[in-house]
């Protein structure tokens, strides 16, 4: 087990889902953020000063790093400390990390196809649960 809490086998299965999703990454990211707008309209105004497009590929660089990084948690310390600052900087509220993960366990479950399950929904659940946390952390921390 890893410092995330995530086993091999569920590092595993997030890698393969992972791939499989990335291909229509482009999709997946428009996707999710009509279902966050839809299903939660107050994040709007956290992404409100971007374009569509540059919001959407930052998503999937998120994701890429967060995936590449499973092993190597520690690697991502840096982009939660940058991405902290910006939620602090725009007063994101905590409830929105529910939001945002459970938007993207749907969506990712939409994308994954017959991958997805119990035990894939567990592992994407449980890293993105650490990446929050880390990144609140991160965020309550920076200064103004």
């Amino acid at each position: 087990m890893n410092s995330d809490g995530l086993t091999e086998y569920q590092i595993a299965l997030v890698e393969e889902s992972f791939a499989e999703a990335a291909p229509r990454g482009a999709a997946l990211a428009a996707r999710f953020y009509r279902r966050l707008a839809h299903n939660f309209p107050a994040a709007k105004a956290v992404f409100a000063d971007f374009d569509e497009q540059v919001v959407q590929k930052r998503l999937l660089g998120a994701l890429v790093l967060l995936v590449e990084n499973l092993r190597t948690p520690e690697k991502l310390q840096p982009a939660l400390d940058l991405w902290g600052v910006y939620q602090r900087q725009h007063l994101v509220e905590s409830s929105l990390y529910w939001a945002v993960g459970s938007t993207l366990l749907r969506t990712l479950a939409e994308f994954t196809g017959d991958l997805w399950g119990s035990e894939l929904e567990e592992a994407w659940s449980t890293a993105y649960t650490d990446i929050s946390q880390r990144l609140i952390a991160s965020a309550e921390a920076a200064t103004m």
